[in-house]
């Protein structure tokens, strides 16, 4: 069975998606390299560690708590926003 690639939504800006990639490799494919920053200094953030070491990728999915871009696996339909 082929699963088709598929689009998210990010802060109201669809981002395409491969099967099996993660919310933070499809925004890094897209183009998006920082989507937060820092609460001192007002740095950007995005990937960093990309392994779920550090908490620089926060991102809520489908309104839940945030999560790290890094570790979530995107799905059809997704909703997510990053401030």
């Amino acid at each position: 069975m082929t699963v088709r690639p598929f689009s998210i939504t990010v802060d109201g800006r669809s981002v395409p998606v491969v099967p099996g990639q993660t919310i933070g490799a499809a925004l890094h494919a897209a183009g998006i390299r920082s989507w937060r920053v820092t609460r001192f200094g007002g740095r950007p953030r995005g990937l960093f560690c990309g392994i779920g070491v550090c908490f620089d990728c926060l991102i809520s999915v489908n309104g839940r708590a945030p999560e790290r871009a890094c570790l979530l696996e995107a799905a059809p339909g997704d909703e997510v926003t990053t401030s």
